[in-house]
């Protein structure tokens, strides 16, 4: 069997994930993107059961699925979905000295993320998890979805 596209193409993917990421933050460097996509990602991941964390993780990108879940605690129970506001101001929460997010993360954060995934594969897996999650990664209808790296 082949090596997966996942582990062979890690850094292009990861790289076209942090661009897109970056421009829709308006962010103009790698490490605040990296800030608030991780803050996105661990706002997301603590509302999950273990069963949901990894059905999700297993259809990120490597170095996604690693930052996903990365110092996972699976005996913490999942936290309640406030509303939107509340889940942006904890992503805008974590690492607060250095945290240059923008007051709406989640939105630019989830176009890249669908970017990166295939959309079939990631409306199945947040179906399952609920409406919370749907929302949590919906994007406007005439948001461009389509993969960078092809």
């Amino acid at each position: 069997m082949p090596m997966p596209w996942t582990y062979r193409h890690a850094t292009k993917d990861w790289q076209a994930f942090l661009a897109d990421a970056k421009e829709g933050l308006g962010l103009t460097s790698d490490n605040m993107t990296f800030t608030a996509v991780q803050g996105v990602l661990l706002a997301f991941r603590r509302r999950l059961t273990p069963s949901e964390v990894t059905a999700f993780a297993d259809l990120l990108p490597a170095v996604l699925r690693a930052l996903f879940v990365a110092e996972w605690d699976p005996e913490a129970p999942p936290l309640p979905w406030p509303e939107r506001a509340l889940l942006e101001a904890e992503v805008r929460a974590h690492r607060p000295d250095h945290n240059l997010t923008p007051d709406h993360p989640i939105a630019p954060v989830a176009a890249a993320l669908r970017r990166a995934t295939r959309g079939p594969d990631l409306d199945r897996v947040l179906a399952r998890i609920g409406p919370e999650a749907q929302a949590f990664w919906a994007v406007r209808p005439d948001e461009d979805i389509r993969r960078r790296i092809v």
